[in-house]
């Protein structure tokens, strides 16, 4: 892996972008330019089933707006399913993985533990997990300081290529940010607890992950992320406003007269330690109409 920072931001096309969204896109962006490093958009759209080329360019076109422009070449998930065949290929001929057909049902009754008792020689359509049992970790966190995975891992067995033929977010976001040089991650709170899981592919496929850390998610009154799965409204394009208060959530509170001057002083202004030790925060009444 290189020494220089290159940094990304890979949003899944189920929906236009939202207001958390460009909180992440902002973030990692900003990181990437506050150390003179390269950042890069890629399109994680795997998951054919949930997955709209609508979505992809309407997210695409909603980022340059905001004038966050990719160093690089956009990636698109959907055209490197081979790399991550690859390197499944590399986890069975470890005995990393093991073939599964179990249903969410039949594994309900094991609170989240899979039992591993699945017959090797499954001649049906079959999930590919991820042995975790033995994996325990900690990490340090710039932001949100140091995580304990102890446990966390033990027989969650994650599926890394499902019985309908996708690959899962968590074999592919490894593989890509490996084969795209990626140093730094800068993302949300709410993938926190896929780290551990990431961490352990990155052990066996015998690769250097890179430097994580979490920002705090922006949530709604109840404490929910503000998603598109919760019906999150899509965010204007080429709105200063919105721009504005977007940084407002990074600590950053300036008065430019334009989006472009607006960016060169975020990047001056931005300081991931005043996020330290903040997984969440609560979207402000003003800003309700986000939601």
């Amino acid at each position: 892996m290189c020494n220089l920072y290159r940094g990304r931001f890979a949003p899944s096309p189920t929906g236009p972008l939202h207001f958390g969204s460009l909180v992440s896109a902002l973030a990692s962006y900003l990181d990437a330019k506050k150390q003179h490093g390269t950042w890069i958009i890629r399109i994680e759209d795997v998951d054919g089933t949930r997955c709209k080329p609508l979505f992809s360019q309407q997210i695409t076109d909603t980022l340059l707006s905001y004038h966050l422009f990719p160093d690089e070449d956009i990636r698109i998930q959907s055209r490197h399913t081979n790399a991550y065949e690859q390197q499944l290929s590399v986890l069975k001929a470890q005995k990393a993985v093991f073939p599964c057909n179990c249903t969410r049902q039949s594994l309900a009754q094991y609170h989240g533990n899979h039992p591993l008792v699945c017959d090797s020689s499954i001649d049906q359509p079959h999930s590919w997990r991820l042995k975790t049992s033995l994996a325990t970790y900690q990490y340090q966190d710039s932001i949100q300081g140091l995580l304990n995975f102890d446990g966390d891992l033990k027989n969650n067995c994650p599926v890394l290529k499902r019985k309908d033929g996708y690959f899962s977010y968590q074999l592919a976001v490894v593989v890509d940010d490996h084969l795209q040089n990626i140093t730094h991650l800068v993302r949300g709170a709410d993938l926190i607890d896929t780290t551990a899981q990431q961490l352990h592919l990155y052990h066996l496929l015998g690769w250097t992950p890179p430097s994580i850390c979490h920002i705090p998610l922006i949530t709604n009154d109840s404490g929910d992320k503000i998603s598109k799965q919760n019906h999150a409204k899509p965010i204007k394009n080429n709105h200063l406003a919105t721009l504005l208060r977007a940084l407002h959530y990074l600590k950053i509170d300036i008065t430019p007269s334009s989006i472009e001057d607006a960016l060169l002083l975020a990047i001056e202004a931005w300081d991931p330690s005043k996020l330290n030790g903040i997984k969440h925060l609560s979207l402000e009444e003003q800003d309700q109409h986000f939601l």
